[in-house]
C-alpha cells in the first residue's frame, strides 16, 4: 500500500521543517533526475487519494453530462423557439469548439494558481450559464449561453487528471488515473436517459435546472473540503496554500499539526509564493505540446482512436430509430451497455497499468515503492504503458466492425448492445493508457498535458460525429463503421514507433532541461 503520512497531518517534525530546502520547480527537477526517492510524494494516504480523485471524478461528469443531456430535447427546442434543427445542431457545433479551447486557458491557470481556484470559477461560469438557460426563450441567448456552459464545464476534465498526477507517483498512477475518468464515463449513458424524462416530463428548461442542482451539490463540499493539490503551491501536501486558498481540511491538518507540537511551514509558503511567476495562460502551449514528437504522436493517435469511439456513440440516435423503431427513450436505454462498459474498464485497467510497471521494473531490477518518486531515466514507461492498450485496441476494432455490420443485417438487438459494451470496455481502456502516458512524461505540467490531449480529441472528435451519418447514407453502416475501425489498426505502428524511440527522446528532453537550468 502507499507509503504516506498519518491522517493528513502536514507530515514534518518541527526539526525536518527547519532543516528541509523549499522546493521549487526548479529544485524538485534535479531532485527527480538524481532519482532521489527518499521523499515521500505525498502525505495523503492512499484512502485520502482516491477520496481527492474521485471527488474531481464527480466535478469532470459535468462536461459529458452537459453534452448528452441536451440531445432528447432538439426538437422541442427547436419548435418552442421557431427554428430550424439545423440552427438548434449549431448549438453542438459551438459546445463542441468551447469543450475543445476553454481546457487549454483553465489548465494552464490551474499549473501556477492551482487546482482549487479554477475549480471553483469553473463552477461559478457553469451555474451562471444554467441559471440563464433555464430562464430564456431566445435562440440567440441559447447559443450564446451553451459556450458558457460548456466553458464551464469542460475545464474541470483536464483539472481532474491534473489533481491525479499531484499526489500521484508512475508506481501507482495507473489506477488513480483510472479513477479520474470513471464518473466521466457515466456521462454518455446518464445523460440521454435523464434528459429524455425530463424533457418529455418537465419540459426542456428543466434539463439545466437540473444540471444547475447537480452543480451545487458537487460544488459545496467541495469548496468546504476539496484541498490544493498543485505541487507548485503545496508540494507534498504539507506546505498550507494560500489563505485565500484554504478549505476546512486545511483548518484540521493546521490544528492537528499544532496539536502535536509541529511547526506548520507558513514561511516556506511565502517563499513559494515569491517563487512562482504567474503568467497569463498561453493558448498556444498546449497547441506546442502536439508538435514534439515525445508528445504528439501518442495524443494523435488518442484522437484517433477517439474518433472511432464518438462515431459509434453519435450512429445510435439514427441507426437504432430506423432499423428498431425506438423512440427517444429507449434509445437512451441503449446506451447502458456503453456507459456500464466504460466504468468497468476504467477500473479494470489502471491496476493492469500499474501491474505492467511493476513487471518492467521488476525486470530491471528496480524497486519500487507506491508514494515514493521513480526515476524514468532508463525506464521505458512508453512500452509499460502502451503494451497494455494493444490487445484492447485490436479487440475493440474487431467489435466495432461486428457492430456495424450487425446494424447492416438488421440482426437481433441483442448482438449490437453485447458490442457496444466490448467497445466501450475496449476502447475506454485504450484511452486511459494514452492518457496516462502523457501524465507520466509531463507532471509538471499535468493541466497543461490534459488540455492538448482534449484539444485534440475533440476536434478531430467533432469532425467524426458530424461525418458518420452522411458516410453511412453514402456506403451504408457497414462499410462506414469499418472504415473508423480500419483506421485504428493503420495507425498502430505509431504505438511501436513511439515504445522504440520514446526513451531517447526523453533522454534529449531532460539533458536540455538540465542544461537550460545550468546557463541559469
Amino acid at each position: 500500500m502507499a507509503i504516506s503520512h498519518d491522517g493528513g497531518g502536514n507530515g514534518k517534525g518541527a526539526d525536518a521543517t527547519n532543516a528541509e530546502p523549499v522546493f521549487v520547480p526548479e529544485q524538485r527537477l534535479a531532485e527527480e533526475a538524481s532519482g532521489d526517492t527518499n521523499v515521500p510524494w505525498s502525505i495523503w494516504s492512499s484512502k485520502q487519494r482516491k477520496f481527492i480523485i474521485l471527488t474531481a471524478s464527480f466535478a469532470s461528469l459535468l462536461s459529458p453530462l452537459s453534452g448528452q443531456i441536451y440531445f432528447p430535447a432538439l426538437d422541442t427546442i427547436a419548435k418552442d423557439l421557431h427554428v430550424s434543427n439545423s440552427l438548434v445542431n449549431l448549438s453542438i457545433t459551438t459546445y463542441l469548439i468551447f469543450q475543445a479551447i476553454a481546457p487549454t486557458f483553465t489548465a494552464q491557470l490551474s499549473d501556477s494558481l492551482g487546482r482549487r481556484p479554477l475549480y471553483m470559477v469553473c463552477f461559478i461560469l457553469y451555474m451562471a450559464a444554467n441559471i440563464g438557460l433555464g430562464a430564456q426563450n431566445s435562440y440567440a441567448a441559447l447559443l450564446v449561453l451553451r459556450c458558457f456552459q460548456s466553458a464551464g464545464s469542460s475545464g474541470t476534465v483536464a483539472l481532474s487528471n491534473a489533481v491525479a498526477t499531484d499526489i500521484t507517483t508512475p508506481a501507482d498512477r495507473g489506477r488513480y488515473i483510472a479513477y479520474a475518468a470513471a464518473i466521466p464515463m457515466l456521462g454518455p449513458t446518464l445523460g440521454p436517459i435523464i434528459g429524455g424524462l425530463l424533457a418529455q416530463y418537465a419540459g426542456w428548461h428543466s434539463v439545466f435546472w437540473f444540471l444547475l442542482g447537480l452543480t451545487g451539490a458537487i460544488a459545496i463540499p467541495m469548496a468546504i473540503f476539496f484541498p490544493e493539490t498543485c505541487r507548485k503551491i503545496v508540494d507534498d501536501g504539507s506546505i498550507p496554500p494560500q489563505k485565500w486558498n484554504r478549505c476546512y481540511t486545511n483548518v484540521l491538518i493546521e490544528r492537528k499539526a499544532f496539536k502535536e507540537g509541529k511547526i506548520v511551514p507558513y514561511e516556506k509558503r511565502d517563499e513559494l509564493t515569491k517563487s512562482r511567476r504567474n503568467q497569463l495562460p498561453n493558448p498556444f502551449a498546449s497547441i506546442m505540446l502536439l508538435l514534439r514528437r515525445e508528445c504528439g504522436f501518442a495524443l494523435l493517435y488518442g484522437a484517433i482512436l477517439a474518433c472511432s469511439f464518438y462515431a459509434t456513440l453519435s450512429l445510435i440516435p439514427s441507426q437504432f430509430q430506423k432499423i428498431y423503431h425506438f423512440n427517444e427513450l429507449q434509445i437512451a436505454l441503449c446506451y447502458i451497455p456503453f456507459g456500464v462498459g466504460s466504468l468497468i474498464a476504467a477500473f479494470n485497467r489502471g491496476r493492469m497499468l500499474d501491474s505492467n510497471f511493476k513487471r518492467h521494473a521488476t525486470r530491471l531490477g528496480i524497486t519500487v515503492e507506491k508514494n515514493r518518486h521513480t526515476d524514468l531515466a532508463g525506464f521505458p514507461i512508453e512500452r509499460a504503458r502502451l503494451e497494455v492498450a494493444l490487445p484492447t485496441i485490436l479487440l475493440g476494432s474487431a467489435c466495432i466492425v461486428g457492430f456495424g455490420w450487425t446494424l447492416h443485417y438488421k440482426t437481433n438487438l441483442a448482438g449490437p448492445l453485447i458490442l457496444l459494451f466490448v467497445i466501450a470496455f475496449c476502447l475506454s481502456a485504450s484511452l486511459n493508457c494514452v492518457a496516462c502516458l502523457m501524465l507520466d512524461l509531463y507532471p509538471g505540467k499535468a493541466g497543461t498535458v490534459s488540455a492538448s490531449n482534449n484539444l485534440l480529441r475533440c476536434l478531430l472528435g467533432a469532425g467524426a460525429t458530424a461525418a458518420i451519418v452522411p458516410l453511412i447514407e453514402a456506403i451504408g453502416v457497414g462499410w462506414a463503421v469499418t472504415i473508423f475501425a480500419f483506421l485504428n489498426i493503420v495507425a498502430l505502428p505509431l504505438l511501436w514507433y513511439i515504445m522504440k524511440q520514446g526513451p531517447s527522446w526523453r533522454d534529449e528532453m531532460l539533458q536540455k532541461k538540465l542544461e537550460k537550468q545550468t546557463a541559469a
